[in-house]
This record gives structure tokens, sequence and C-alpha cells, in this order.
């Protein structure tokens, strides 16, 4: 095709088409925004118990830190120093808190599927304590208490961002335990 055949076809397509009056009870209306996709729907949050309201921030001052019963104090201080490889990590930066609830949820659910035992969150810091970081950052320490698998969770070391960051201890699983017995039952044999 070219030029004058494209240029026939377009003015037969418009032929019957008339033009728009430009009176001045003519409104002419913005194109709709795109909208945000929303996203897929999710049965993991299903069961989603981490709970948003009836918050009480946690001063910035105060460093997170958690140990659950029968955790040993020596277990923690190793966690506060850095000492455990970390399996994953989490980044909340920046994002809505419901938003942050439903990652954290699907996060530490999939940490426990794979055996993960450390974990560092990335949260934030804020200046002050009505700071969104410092929101999120207090929400985390409801939330991390809610989790049974969790033993012990405190604030991360400056390589891995300090009081921005978090690191958190799992229980092992079943299968862990069961893979530890059976190696040591080798060694004694």
């Amino acid at each position: 095709m070219t030029n004058s055949e494209d240029k026939d076809l377009f003015q037969a397509a418009m032929e019957d088409v008339t033009p728009l009056s430009t009176r001045a009870d003519t409104q002419w209306l913005k194109s709709p925004s795109v909208r945000t996709r929303q996203a897929p729907y999710d049965e993991t949050q299903l069961d989603n118990p981490l709970l948003s309201g009836n918050l009480t921030l946690v001063p910035l001052a105060t460093p997170l830190e958690y140990k659950a019963e029968g955790i040993q104090q020596g277990v923690l201080d190793k966690l506060r120093l850095g000492k455990y490889k970390q399996d994953a990590s989490l980044n909340l930066l920046r994002q809505p808190v419901e938003a942050c609830r439903r990652t954290l949820y699907t996060f530490m659910l999939q940490a426990e599927q794979h055996n993960f035992r450390n974990l560092l969150i990335i949260h934030g810091k804020g200046r002050e304590d009505r700071s969104h970081a410092n929101v999120v950052r207090s929400y985390l320490d409801r939330w991390l208490q809610q989790f049974e698998h969790v033993q012990a969770f405190c604030s991360a070391q400056p390589q891995h961002g300090g009081s921005g960051a978090c690191y958190v201890a799992l229980r092992k699983s079943e299968q862990a335990r069961l893979d530890n017995r059976e190696r040591h039952a080798k060694r004694s044999r």
C-alpha cells in the first residue's frame, strides 16, 4: 500500500463523520486516569493473623529485642552480634503498612517452608517516633512475636542496617531436628 491508498481508505471510512460543534456549553472531560492493577488474589492471606491498628509506638531510642520463653540468653547475644549467617532478607522500606503486613506474612511462611533459620528484615529508620519507618518498626515488633516459630529477634549490626533492620532467629523445623539426630547418631556408632 502506498500513502495515497491509505489516505483513500481513511477518507472512505470517515465519509459519514461530522465534526463536533465548538459551542460554549460543550464540556471536554479529562481522559480517565490509568487505574493501578490490584495485586492478584493471594490465598495465603486468608489466614493472615497479623493485625494492624491499636499500635503502641516503640520509642526510637529503644532497640527491638525479643526472646521467646525457653530460649537461652546466649542465642540472643549471638544474634545481636550478627554471628549467624542470614538465609534470607526482606526489604520493607517505604511500603505502606498493609503491604508490609501482607509481605511479612508471606515471607515468614516461605522461610518456614524452606527451613530457614536466620532472617534479616529491613524496615528503615525514622528521625522521630511518629515517622513511617518507626510505625512499621513498631508493627514489626508486634507481628514477629505472633509467629510461633520465631524464637528471637533484635536490632541489626550497623553493617546490616543498624536500628533500621532486625535479625530474626527461627526455630528448627521438625525435619531439621530429625536430620540432626541422624547425623549425631551416625557419629556415636
